[in-house]
């Protein structure tokens, strides 16, 4: 089994206001609360549980200071009934876009790299690409201006989406410059990981390490995120939370198993931990092996890791007095870079971040940014009302109405009532 695409991604993006959020739960029976919370998120999602929308879900609110709110709420093994811890692991998938956007924007703040320049260059490999619109009769052409950084980036460089087939970055971005272009680079969004691979290739090629190297040298390490990784360890896989799907036969849920065959021979798979294996294929050998760091998707972590990234965020680019990125970089890449060119309805892309246009009834404010990752984790930056929200769960079936009714309805709506300066109910 392999990693999905995320290509659904940017549907579930257009539900009710920008569903590229955040926020966690905690359950009612789980230990001792370290941060303030009266069960009030859990409460609200425990329905989910009980009727088979959901495993269970991690939800987490900060300001830039401080986490306000962890909750659980139901299970990290449905089928064991394993009540869901606060530092369980997700793959966080899509999420990972931010954190590679992140770093480019690095190679701006040191002028190593201008988003509006061409791709080719910095990387030759790109010089000569032709356009193969199949509006044209599959004439190829050349394209009216080469794609620029900027451009793969916001998803709209026309490139050609490409599986991992090497497992190795260099290599899988070559295969990227070779296919032709869609259509004329600059005049069409549409979401895939291929512009995202090439910009992590960028950050290798510009501060000269490998790409994974210098997420966790750069973000990773400096932000304590201890248990964030492209390859997790058994100790930390242990922590894993097995991902659901909807059984055809009962129509409820059931946890997602691997390849019996597969899982025969986890002893061979090169240190692959078995709970990685079951829960995502062997597509995990060769990545392990080559220690292959994907920029589009590869990153594992918790609920309080990624708040640390998105707290990071909302204070400007700086945490705990360190500076990650300047003001105008943040700006530029949380800001509307899609301009004219359609999204959806309510949100615009920037680099690496859906961006919020249309404020909903959610109470998330215009200017709001965040990512969803496939098996739905959502984190969610609102700097009007001075929030970090995050819910993790790894859900492989959930319809728009139920991601509106979990995301929207039940979650953010609840936590910005709560905690959001510009919601903020008078007297609470």
């Amino acid at each position: 089994m392999k990693h999905p695409v995320d290509s659904h991604l940017f549907r579930m993006a257009s539900l009710s206001g920008l569903l590229t959020f955040v926020l966690l739960l905690v359950s009612a029976g789980a230990a001792p609360a370290v941060y303030p919370s009266d069960g009030g998120l859990a409460a609200k999602l425990q329905p989910f549980v009980d009727n088979h929308v959901i495993g269970g879900c991690v939800v987490l609110v900060a300001d830039k200071e401080k986490i306000l709110d962890l909750e659980t709420v139901g299970y990290s093994d449905l089928d064991a009934k394993t009540p869901m811890q606060p530092n369980d692991l997700f793959w966080i998938a899509s999420m990972t876009k931010s954190f590679t956007a992140a770093a480019l924007m690095m190679m701006v703040d040191e002028e190593k790299l201008d988003i509006n320049d061409p791709v080719e260059k910095y990387l030759p490999e790109f010089k000569g690409q032709m356009v193969m619109d199949e509006n044209d009769k599959g004439h190829a052409h050349p394209p009216q201006h080469p794609i620029t950084v900027r451009e793969i980036m916001s998803h709209t460089s026309a490139l050609t989406e490409k599986p991992k087939e090497d497992h190795i970055l260099k290599d899988d971005v070559m295969e990227i410059a070779k296919a032709p272009l869609e259509w004329e680079p600059g005049t069409k969004f549409r979401y895939n990981n291929s512009g995202i691979n090439v910009g992590g290739y960028l950050v290798e090629v510009l501060s000269g390490m490998p790409y994974g190297q210098f997420i966790q040298q750069r973000i990773l390490d400096p932000l304590e995120m201890k248990d964030t990784t492209y390859w997790p360890t058994e100790e930390q896989a242990s922590h894993l939370v097995k991902s659901v799907t909807v059984d055809a036969a009962t129509h409820k849920l059931k946890n997602v198993t691997g390849d019996p065959g597969l899982m025969k021979n986890v002893k061979a798979h090169g240190g692959v931990p078995a709970m990685m294996l079951s829960q995502f294929g062997g597509e995990l050998i060769p990545e392990y092996a080559n220690h292959y760091a994907w920029p589009a998707g590869g990153l594992f972590s918790t609920a309080t890791d990624v708040s640390k990234f998105c707290r990071m965020l909302l204070n400007g680019g700086t945490y705990k007095g360190r500076q990650y990125l300047t003001p105008a970089s943040l700006k530029q890449m949380t800001t509307d870079e899609t301009g004219s060119v359609f999204v959806n309805p309510d949100s615009a892309y920037g680099l690496g971040y859906f961006v919020l246009k249309k404020k909903g009834d959610d109470g998330m404010s215009v200017g709001s940014f965040g990512h969803l990752g496939a098996r739905k984790t959502v984190m969610e930056i609102d700097p009007e009302n001075g929030l970090v929200l995050i819910m993790m769960l790894q859900n492989m079936d959930l319809s728009g109405q139920q991601l509106k009714d979990l995301y929207s309805k039940a979650f953010f709506k609840t936590a910005i009532t709560k905690y959001g300066r510009a919601e903020r109910v008078p007297g609470q």
